[in-house]
């Protein structure tokens, strides 16, 4: 979906056929298109360029003097499941009780009405992937949304979408959780604990499979394999570069790939470990 900033002339963005004619169309992998044409049909990006001819009678949006860009993807919100106005009655983005809660999923949190949803919908922001917090090392699973107007979830959710997970290490598991019996208090506490999740998942495999009484299902486990198996996509908050090194100690041992580290301030440090791994940064435009 393209977003025409300013206001779009006016024009019904609901529309399932026209044509943006005259901006500077920019592209996501060219060079910008002066007195571009964009050509949608049936609600769908049909051509792209300089010279497309168009059926007759199309409706015609005039975007002389302005610039269309794709809309843009943010894929680390945490908008509906710490809806607008910040209270604690709209706190629902931690389920910050134990260190991994794998089952959880951002969408039994998510709420249609949070009024930020609307506001990244006039900047361009046409798709969000909705993270649960940082407080645990595994935080829960994410949501993908279209920011279409919707009434319920599934008016709005991407349903192509890839499943995720949000892990979290370093100072914010540390920190929430230190005060318990158990921790982890510590980054070696951190590994340790992340660890123990994923073999214990293996641990659960086997018991289920390989014994006449296997043991009840277990929610959390279940998700873990998932991971492990490479069906769930792994976002991990991290910012330092010594955090980033031991997660990949750990992902590396159990064979899981971290598609992305999110904040990740320290990159930079370990830039070359990062791009042997293929994994992406998600971090934001105004701090690294």
């Amino acid at each position: 979906m393209w977003f025409l900033f300013m206001t779009l002339l006016g024009a019904s963005v609901q529309a399932q056929d026209l044509a943006i004619v005259g901006a500077t169309v920019v592209p996501v992998s060219s060079d910008p298109i002066e007195a571009g044409i964009v050509w949608i049909d049936d609600g769908k990006i049909r051509a792209v360029g300089a010279g497309v001819e168009l059926p007759e009678g199309i409706p015609v949006i005039d975007g002389s003097g302005l610039f269309l860009l794709p809309g843009f993807i943010d894929v680390h919100s945490h908008m509906g499941v710490y809806s607008w106005p910040g209270a604690q009655a709209h706190g629902d983005g931690n389920e910050a009780t134990e260190p991994l809660t794998p089952a959880v999923w951002a969408g039994d949190s998510f709420r249609v009405a949070d009024p930020a949803l609307s506001l990244a919908r006039a900047g361009g922001v046409t798709t969000i992937q909705v993270l649960p917090g940082s407080a645990n090392l595994v935080g829960g699973q994410s949501l993908v949304v279209k920011l279409r107007h919707g009434r319920t979830l599934d008016s709005m959710r991407f349903e192509e979408a890839p499943r995720g997970i949000k892990m979290a290490c370093g100072e914010n598991p540390k920190r929430v959780h230190s005060d318990e019996e158990r921790g982890p208090s510590t980054r070696m506490g951190n590994v340790a604990a992340l660890r123990a999740g994923f073999q214990s998942a293996l641990d659960y495999r086997e018991a289920r499979s390989g014994h006449k009484e296997p043991p009840p299902m277990d929610r959390d486990l279940e998700v873990l394999l998932d991971v492990l198996d490479g069906e769930i996509r792994v976002n991990v908050h991290c910012y330092r570069h010594d955090d980033i090194e031991a997660i990949f100690r750990v992902m590396d041992d159990f064979g899981v790939k971290v598609v992305a580290f999110h904040h990740a301030l320290e990159a930079y440090k370990v830039r070359d470990l990062i791009a042997e791994h293929g994994t992406g940064i998600a971090t934001w435009p105004d701090w690294w």
